[in-house]
């Protein structure tokens, strides 16, 4: 009979687990911003009648020490603590528990167990809440020929009084001119066509170059010296890909994939084939060089005094390379925000959000019934992902113009805007093509717009009286002045009575709350009956209450859960509420009928 093996330590009677918060039981980081509470809890018990005593410790990388706080107990074994994470980068903590005897003395001297570091990210405030516009700086001339930065710098004034704190630039680099793209997307060009952005390459230069035509590196800088004192930044694009005139396909050829020929490979994502571009070859047997080239790239434009940047198809790469690269960058320049714009399979996407990207595009732009969007944004908001997958939502892109825009008309396009705004702290668009509701496919069936801009340049009637931009910017103005629409976690939806009519709520920590009702049918008036969680507004059974539109500037006064909306599409797409508890003011109107 073989001996029985005793464990040769008795930490083992300590158990700690189910600590949140993590991912994936602390393989990736969970995503903070500066100035945030870290709520920490965990299991803690042990076997036996001695009491237990839980600490959580906690540092910065940097830091060479740690810092430690008691935790208090929850109740049925589950301790709670917190700590505030002050600055930028990378912090970690534990949870360490010890037994200690009925008689509050150390028993079996001092047992500890202490779980696995947990590591945080913590990134600055834009990380959170940031509001993004679009544009192509060849079409910001005012005369209809290429646009260059000094044009983009006189078009800020009017993107910032909407708004927008992130003035996004598709790739500002030389465009390659073999295979080159023609308008809607031909693939025969001819004289004048200038060919895609994101076909990146000419003899000009590459990916640390800019287009000629906008200008030179003194005047990027300028541009962002500009955007600067508007309290504003630019993003740029990140394409790792190439056109056939790129210099790495003459230099670094190996980084690239052969056909059956000897020719490379162009870029394909079926049913849509690029023949313009070029793909890396990210395994290849010289993956080393270029990985460390294409970090060499980004790390060129922060040289520069970039902080954010878009990044394009990134699923189309290794999770291996982003986990890399970006933790690389954020070590050395932690202020810098990365956008993955990566249309794919959910799990990818949420993959890329663990490896380090900040924000990410979501599907919200193809959501459009009740069911629809309170499932997509209940996970989105309250579900695990929360922890480290931070949603930016577009009503449209340069490459999507979605068909519940297609041949609509301003209601729609207020519609979206709205929810976009008010359900997400992250959202952009993609302008003018948005405000001045370009609504034409490229054909029936097709998300493409006709005559898209992705293929020539574009004179934008920014003066048309029809545009959108002062219902934007007041849309944004609530944006920046309620703190309640600056976090996703506050969000909560409430029933109603009519499927097209969507009700939510979000709530900030230190209790701003706006509650939103919005109208999903842009063509037909919508009312019924909301039918509010008072709970989660913080509102007795028969509390009578006052709630402010904040885009009509009009007051109402309601009572209990009932209550009774009625939007019609051409006056109003939705109610935007601030809700004020306590005795309304004598000016306030009735509920409206």
């Amino acid at each position: 009979m073989s001996a029985v093996r005793l464990p040769c330590s008795l930490s083992s009677r300590v158990v700690i687990g189910s600590v949140t918060p993590s991912v994936d039981d602390g393989e990736f980081p969970v995503k903070r911003v500066v100035g945030d509470t870290v709520i920490v809890e965990a299991d803690c018990f042990a076997d036996g009648h001695d009491k237990i005593e839980a600490t959580l410790h906690f540092r910065h990388d940097a830091d060479a020490d740690w810092q430690s706080v008691p935790m208090r107990s929850l109740g049925n074994d589950r301790w709670q603590a917190s700590f505030s994470v002050d600055r930028l980068g990378f912090w970690r903590y534990a949870v360490e528990a010890q037994v200690r005897s009925a008689g509050d003395q150390p028993s079996a001297a001092g047992i500890t167990r202490t779980a696995q570091e947990f590591p945080i990210s913590v990134e600055r405030a834009r990380a959170r809440f940031s509001t993004w516009y679009e544009l192509f700086p060849r079409s910001c001339s005012a005369n209809g020929t290429h646009g260059t930065f000094t044009d983009v710098i006189g078009r800020l004034d009017a993107v910032a009084s909407m708004g927008f704190d992130v003035l996004y630039l598709p790739p500002i680099h030389p465009i390659g001119r073999t295979l080159r793209k023609g308008r809607n997307n031909a693939t025969a060009s001819v004289a004048g066509d200038v060919g895609s952005p994101w076909a990146i390459g000419a003899k000009e230069g590459g990916h640390k170059a800019i287009h000629p035509s906008l200008g030179d590196a003194a005047a990027f800088r300028r541009l962002l010296e500009a955007a600067k004192a508007r309290d504003m930044e630019i993003a740029l694009d990140i394409a790792f890909q190439c056109s056939p005139d790129h210099l790495y396909v003459e230099s670094n050829p190996e980084w690239f994939r052969a056909n059956p020929d000897g020719t490379i490979r162009c870029a394909e994502n079926p049913p849509k084939k690029y023949e313009d571009i070029y793909p890396f070859d990210f395994e290849s047997l010289q993956w080393r060089p270029l990985w460390r080239e294409l970090h060499s790239v980004i790390a060129h434009w922060i040289g520069e005094g970039v902080r954010i940047f878009r990044v394009d198809n990134p699923h189309t790469k290794p999770f291996a390379f982003w986990a890399w690269a970006l933790g690389q960058l954020k070590r050395d320049f932690p202020d810098t925000i990365f956008l993955s714009e990566a249309f794919t399979r959910p799990r990818v996407m949420h993959r890329l959000a663990k490896a380090g990207f900040s924000q990410s595009y979501t599907y919200f732009t193809w959501r459009e019934t009740r069911q629809e969007l309170t499932e997509y944004f209940t996970e989105l908001c309250l579900g695990p992902g929360r922890e480290y997958f931070r949603p930016n939502c577009w009503p449209n892109t340069p490459d999507i113009l979605p068909r519940h825009l297609q041949a609509a008309g301003a209601p729609a396009f207020r519609i979206r805007l709205v929810l976009a705004a008010t359900l997400a702290a992250n959202y952009g668009i993609y302008g003018p093509a948005f405000e001045l509701m370009e609504n034409q496919p490229k054909a029936p069936g097709s998300e493409e717009y006709l005559n898209s801009e992705k293929y020539e340049i574009k004179a934008w009637d920014r003066a048309n009286p029809v545009s959108l931009a002062p219902f934007i910017s007041e849309v944004n103005a609530i944006r920046r002045g309620h703190a309640a629409l600056q976090s996703d976690w506050g969000l909560h939806f409430h029933s109603t009575g009519n499927d097209q009519l969507l009700c939510y709520s979000k709530t900030s920590e230190d209790g701003d709350q706006v509650l939103c009702v919005v109208n999903l049918d842009a063509t037909n008036a919508q009312s019924g009956w909301v039918d509010l969680d008072l709970d989660v507004l913080g509102l007795g059974a028969d509390s009578r209450f006052e709630v402010h539109d904040l885009l009509s500037d009009e007051r109402y006064r309601w009572q209990g859960r009932r209550n009774f909306v009625r939007l019609d599409p051409d006056e109003a797409p939705a109610h935007v509420f601030h809700v004020a508890r306590g005795k309304p003011a004598a000016s306030t109107r009735p509920a409206p009928q």
